[in-house]
């Protein structure tokens, strides 16, 4: 190939072609657990997840609910992945050889979110949300039918692989995913870079600023009891008995079981068989979506 602006453009294009096509063939997960929040500064405060008091007879005058003075801030980092390709290649029309580098870069960034979001799941009993609790801990403060303050508890301990229950339906959802710049594929070819002058190299990358952090505790349940029909139905209880300040039932009941690949027969057991060991139906037949992730291991 001869090497000048328009080849190197075509080039650019063909690369960003295969980089899409590894980005389309990836299966995400997260968005069925995270929600997306634009971000439009270095770090986004989440104090406001704490005041949902919910809807309420209009009696007299209007109850104003004041904003929560916590602070729960997600800060933005940056990501990137980057490879080089080595001029001569492109000179000698061997350039072919990156397009599987390529697609696989964008397989990469379609799966990222991905692993930021199951692996802050994963952490969630040794990490803090906006209540300034564990996000799975035993001692959330939650309330009663009477409004009263009572301790309530989204986790279970053991010595099992930890499985999880969520309430996805909501709009807003256990987990957040904090997007401040989209990744972009982006390349380093001009004469004058200095990787193409010292090192004979052109470079091409992709490069995206976000991060994630905890929504609502009260839509995700931890499991490390061994996962059966017994304590599956133990952590749908718990959830839809959580309450609001006023007494009134939150609504929340678990529309997604995560495990990781070892648990994936007894989930699939438990959610898709139609009928149990001694032929009697079973219960839990489809009440909620399977995910499995190797991210939770």
């Amino acid at each position: 190939m001869n090497i000048n602006a328009s080849s190197l453009r075509d080039l650019f294009t063909g690369f960003n072609v295969s980089f899409n096509k590894g980005l389309k063939s990836a299966t995400s997960h997260w968005p069925k657990i995270a929600m997306k929040v634009p971000s439009v500064h270095a770090a986004e405060n989440y104090s406001w997840l704490e005041d949902t008091p919910g809807i309420r007879e209009w009696l007299g005058d209007r109850i104003i609910h004041n904003l929560s003075a916590a602070r729960y801030v997600i800060s933005n980092k940056n990501f990137e992945e980057t490879i080089s390709v080595n001029r001569n290649d492109i000179e000698d029309d061997t350039y072919g050889i990156y397009a599987p580098r390529l697609e696989k870069m964008g397989y990469d960034v379609a799966q990222h979110p991905d692993g930021l979001v199951f692996d802050l799941l994963k952490k969630g009993a040794a990490l803090k949300c906006f209540d300034g609790q564990y996000f799975f801990d035993t001692d959330h403060k939650g309330f009663d039918e009477a409004g009263e303050e009572i301790s309530v508890s989204n986790f279970t301990s053991g010595e099992n692989p930890a499985w999880y229950l969520l309430d996805c339906s909501q709009p807003l959802k256990p987990l957040i995913y904090q997007e401040r710049r989209a990744f972009q594929f982006v390349s380093m070819t001009d004469t004058n870079d200095a990787n193409v002058f010292f090192q004979n190299q052109y470079v091409y990358g992709v490069d995206g600023r976000c991060n994630v952090g905890y929504g609502l505790w009260q839509l995700a349940y931890m499991s490390k009891a061994v996962l059966n029909p017994a304590n599956y139905s133990t952590a749908r209880v718990a959830m839809a008995n959580l309450r609001r300040a006023s007494g009134k039932p939150l609504g929340v009941m678990g529309t997604h079981l995560i495990v990781p690949p070892t648990l994936e027969e007894t989930a699939r057991t438990l959610l898709q068989a139609q009928l149990i060991g001694n032929g009697a139906s079973n219960v839990w037949a489809s009440s909620a979506e399977l995910i499995v992730t190797p991210y939770v291991s």
